[in-house]
């Protein structure tokens, strides 16, 4: 790795330790030359799959248009970055996951609805009305009585497993 203050190319790890939940090596280095230190990031390069839109075109994963969605149906609510970026990272797992070269965009969608619902109810609304394209009030009533009728994620996180092996966010 180059010195990024005098480029010079022998440079030495001195520290190895994970960070971004394992999926990142950070490395702090020494330049043997100046004796300046930095921290690099080392990460897998992997491909995500493509999305593919209900009209059958196909269009990169862009992690950027995920997190406007998310983030746009958040604004304004109480909900912190790191959580935003924890659901985030649970969805590229996911697409990932899947082992597939393409994920239908209904997909990527579902794992996004589901994400918000644990995040905050207001935003999963909100994000629910555009992308089930809510057609009037009773949509948007049915879909509030559903949220109600199930234990909020607050809830479940303190209810214990009713089978052995289950598992309850």
């Amino acid at each position: 790795m180059r010195c990024p203050f005098c480029s010079a190319e022998d440079t030495k790890v001195i520290d190895s330790r994970l960070a971004n939940e394992g999926d990142q090596v950070r490395r702090r280095r020494k330049c043997l030359t100046c004796g300046e230190r930095f921290t690099t990031y080392e990460s897998a390069e992997l491909h995500m799959p493509k999305i593919v839109k209900s009209s059958g075109v196909r269009e990169s994963f862009q992690e950027e248009k995920l997190r406007s969605g998310i983030v746009r149906a958040l604004e304004k609510r109480p909900v912190d970055t790191e959580a935003i970026e924890a659901a985030i990272n649970r969805i590229k797992h996911a697409i990932r996951a899947t082992g597939e070269r393409e994920v239908p965009s209904r997909a990527l969608g579902e794992w996004v609805i589901n994400e918000l619902r644990e995040l905050d109810q207001v935003a999963y609304v909100r994000f629910a009305s555009v992308y089930r394209s809510f057609e009037d009030i009773n949509e948007f009533r049915e879909e509030i009585e559903r949220l109600e009728r199930e234990p909020s994620p607050e809830l479940k996180k303190h209810q214990l497993d009713l089978l052995p092996g289950e598992n309850n966010k």
